[in-house]
């Protein structure tokens, strides 16, 4: 785990200085795009669909979610689901991730690749079934002074996209691989009260999914 998060912040650090002085540049079907105005689509109709593993959010997770903000800010709802021989009960999570990339930080590789180096964002997950839960006088009031459902925290990662050829409708389509690290508020609390026993990539949780644009 330690190796994969170097890799991974040495991949980062490394695309960082190239996002930061290239300009933002469309690719050749986006700036053919561009010059044509997109079927206007119902509000409420979902921009994408997402599937993932790990993350904290199921060991398989299923979704769809919005784009705002000149599609640099997106909004993803889950449901995640965990086998019960891999968690003593099977856990169904419910989670939202809202997502941000920087607009500079696109890098065009070809006319049907991109590389966006860097997502931020936030999410928050409740889970249904764990057996921390306990029974009604099982635990004494206070043992868990947390919630055992409920957890938020930060994450980051990066994406890498290939360009889709466009339907009648004109929106661009997109098909996005990524990676997230993750961590949550129960992991930071326990890292900073233990930051002399525990490292940064005993709190991190990785996540790899893939996002359709549609």
């Amino acid at each position: 785990m330690a190796s994969l998060l170097r890799l991974l912040a040495g991949a980062l650090l490394l695309a960082a200085p190239l996002a930061a002085t290239s300009a933002p540049t469309l690719s050749e079907p986006d700036s053919l795009l561009a010059a044509t105005k997109p079927e206007p689509r119902p509000w409420f109709r979902p921009r994408h669909l997402v599937l993932q593993t790990g993350g904290g959010l199921g060991m398989v997770a299923a979704g769809t979610g919005y784009e705002f903000w000149q599609k640099r800010t997106e909004v993803d709802v889950l449901l995640g689901f965990v086998p019960a021989r891999y968690a003593g009960t099977s856990l169904v999570v419910v989670s939202a991730k809202l997502l941000y990339s920087p607009p500079a930080w696109t890098l065009p590789l070809g006319p049907k690749w991109q590389v966006r180096p860097l997502t931020a964002g936030a999410y928050i997950s409740h889970t249904r079934g764990n057996p921390n839960d306990g029974k009604p006088g099982q635990y004494p009031e206070g043992y868990y002074w947390f919630s055992t459902n409920t957890r938020v925290g930060p994450l980051l990662g990066s994406r890498l996209t290939r360009v889709l050829p466009t339907r009648s409708t004109e929106h661009p389509r997109h098909l996005s691989f990524y990676y997230e690290l993750s961590t949550n508020d129960l992991y930071l609390l326990s890292y900073f009260l233990n930051h002399r026993a525990l490292d940064l990539d005993d709190i991190a949780v990785l996540s790899l999914g893939v996002k359709m644009d549609f």
